[in-house]
Order: structure tokens, then sequence, then C-alpha cells
């Protein structure tokens, strides 16, 4: 008698498979909810991050006079170049890479401004979504100097 109260406590075969289904289709409703904020997420701190360099930017060159030259990126904000004055940083603490593991691209455009952004998703210029480039020049927060 044991044996078979045992036996019907039990669950069989199809109730497990209804239970793996209940739970796939609730996965399937709910990680695409999480993956769309994960990107969002990655979006909101690459631009906070845009704008942090571009301010450390900003900073450099009230102490220094200048920009970093595009041969010289960003490392000066985090090291003193040889051949600059008056450099009090470090501006930054450690260059961080965009949210999706690639280097920020810096670029100079002319005395007054410069360009510091991210490729996206992609790590390549151009896209749109998730793969659209996310620049300082874009998010309102130039780095001019001014």
């Amino acid at each position: 008698m044991r044996n078979k109260s045992r036996q019907n406590r039990a669950f069989t075969l199809i109730e497990l498979l209804v239970v793996i289904l209940i739970l796939g289709i609730l996965a399937a409703l709910i990680v695409p909810k999480f993956i769309s904020h994960t990107d969002d997420a990655r979006i909101a701190r690459a631009k906070a991050d845009v704008q942090t360099i571009a301010g450390s930017l900003d900073r450099y060159r009230l102490d220094t006079g200048t920009y970093p030259t595009d041969s010289e990126g960003l490392s000066p904000l985090v090291t003193a170049p040889s051949d600059v004055s008056n450099w009090k940083g470090p501006y930054i603490e450690t260059l961080p890479d965009d949210p999706w593991g690639h280097p920020y691209v810096y670029h100079q455009i002319d005395d007054h401004t410069v360009q510091v952004l991210s490729y996206g998703a992609d790590g390549a210029e151009g896209g749109t979504g998730n793969n659209a480039d996310i620049s300082n020049l874009d998010t309102g927060q130039p780095a001019n100097g001014q």
C-alpha cells in the first residue's frame, strides 16, 4: 500500500511538459522586455560617458590652453603629456570603454571644438537603433571651451 501512495503523488510526464511549456511561454514574453531595457540603459550610459569625457576635455583645455591632438587621443586626460604645461589632471580616473566594449573615439575638429563618440553596438560608424553613433555634438553638450 505504501508504494502505491508514493506513485500517486508523483508528477506525470505530461504534467511536467505542461509546466515547462508554461514557463517557456512566460520567458518568451518577459525576456524581450528586459533586453530592451538593457539596450536603453547602455545607450543612456554611453550618452553620460560622452558628456563626462567632453567635460573633462573642456577642463583640460582651460588648464593647458588647447585640446589634445587626434594622435594624442584621450590619454592626456589620464596622464600628463611631456610637452604640455599647466596640466592639473588627471581629469578623469580611467578611460572607460563604451557599454559595448569599444573604446570611445576622439576627434579634434578645430581649436574650439572636439567630438567624443561611441559607434554603438556594432562598433562601426553610422547605423540606427542600438548601432547608432552617440556623440557629444548630438547631445547638446559640445566640448567647445565656452
